[in-house]
C-alpha cells in the first residue's frame, strides 16, 4: 500500500473559516509526503526519510496511537512497516500535520477499518492533536489533491483558475504553532467580540474579492483585484497580533524587493508566507521562494 499527499497553502480565510468564513486553499505540488506500507509480520516501525522526514517522528507514533484509540484497537494486533518520505516542514502552514493524518487515515481505511464516507471526518479528528480544534480545512485539500473553496461543515467546491498568478511562498524563518494562534485570536474574541468580528467579516470579504480575481480573465485589473485580497487578508493577521517578529521582517523584506502583496498563510506567527509580484522575482531571491 503506498499513498502520495501534497502540502498546502492558503490564499485567504485563515482562523475566520473556524467561524464560518469560506476560505481558499491549493495544494503545493512541489512539497509532498509518500507513505508506503509492507506487512512484514514483524510488529510496527516506521522508516522516515526526506528533508523533513525526522520532523515526523513523534508526531507519527502519537497519530498511530491516537486512531487506535479512537478505534479501540490494539496496536499490539497490528504488523508491519511504514515509509514515510516528507518534504514538507513541521510547523510552517503547509499542512505537515494533515498530510500525516491523511497519509495514516488512508492506510487505516485500506485496512478497511475506516470507511471511504467516514475517513474525512476521521482525519480530522486526528488532526485535533496537534490544533485542539481543527477546521477540516488542510484535511479537504489533502484529501482532494486540488485547489477548494471550503466552508466548515458544507461546501467543499473544486477550483479551476482562469489565469496563473505570479505567486511564491517562502519560508519566514521562524517556526509557528496553530495551537497558540487558535487560542490566541479566540481570545481576542471572547474580549471584545463585537472588534473580532469585524475582523472576520474583513477576512470575508478577502476571501470574495480573491476569488473574484480568480475567476477573471487575466488582466492587469484582476492582478490588482487579487492584491488588494490579499494584503486585506494579512490586515487581518495584523489584528490578530500574528504577523509581527521574524515573519512581520519577512513580509517587510519582499514588499521592499517588489511583491505587491504579502500575507503569511497558515495560522500566523511564522511559517510561511505568500507573495505576488507583477513581474519575475529578484535572482537573488528566486532559490528561497517556492512556485505555486
Amino acid at each position: 500500500m503506498e499513498t502520495t499527499v501534497y502540502g498546502k497553502t492558503i490564499i485567504a480565510g485563515e482562523h475566520a473559516v473556524l467561524r464560518g468564513c469560506p476560505s481558499l486553499v491549493f495544494p503545493v505540488f512541489a512539497r509532498e509526503l509518500k507513505l508506503k506500507y509492507q506487512d512484514t509480520g514483524a510488529p510496527l516501525s516506521v522508516s522516515l526519510s526526506g528533508s523533513h522526514g525526522q520532523e515526523l517522528k513523534l508526531l507519527f507514533w502519537g497519530v498511530i496511537e491516537r486512531a487506535f484509540e479512537m478505534l479501540n484497537v490494539s496496536r499490539d494486533e497490528m504488523r508491519g512497516h511504514f515509509d514515510i518520505e516528507s518534504s514538507i516542514r513541521v510547523g510552517a502552514g503547509m499542512g505537515a500535520s494533515a498530510a500525516l493524518c491523511v497519509g495514516v487515515g488512508r492506510w487505516f481505511e485500506w485496512k478497511k477499518l475506516v470507511s471511504s464516507e467516514d475517513l474525512p471526518e476521521f482525519c480530522r479528528q486526528l488532526e485535533n492533536l496537534f490544533h485542539g480544534e481543527s477546521s477540516g480545512l488542510d484535511i479537504a485539500v489533502a484529501l482532494s489533491g486540488r485547489g477548494l473553496r471550503y466552508v466548515r461543515g458544507g461546501e467543499r467546491t473544486p477550483i479551476t483558475l482562469a489565469w496563473k498568478p505570479n505567486w511564491f511562498i517562502s519560508y519566514s524563518g521562524k517556526r509557528g504553532v496553530t495551537s497558540e494562534c487558535i487560542q490566541k485570536v479566540k481570545t481576542l474574541s471572547e474580549a471584545n467580540p463585537t472588534y473580532a468580528l469585524g475582523i472576520d467579516e474583513q477576512m470575508k470579504q478577502a476571501v470574495l474579492l480573491a476569488e473574484s480575481a480568480l475567476m477573471a480573465p487575466e488582466s492587469e485589473a484582476s492582478l490588482d483585484k487579487l492584491a488588494l485580497a490579499l494584503n486585506q487578508a494579512r490586515s487581518c493577521f495584523n489584528e490578530w497580533g500574528l504577523a509581527g517578529g521574524e515573519m512581520g521582517v519577512h513580509l517587510e523584506d519582499l514588499i521592499k524587493s517588489g511583491a505587491i502583496a504579502v500575507k503569511p498563510t497558515g495560522s500566523g506567527d511564522g511559517g510561511f508566507v505568500l507573495s505576488l509580484w507583477r513581474s519575475a522575482p529578484p535572482e537573488s531571491l528566486r532559490s528561497s521562494l517556492i512556485p505555486l
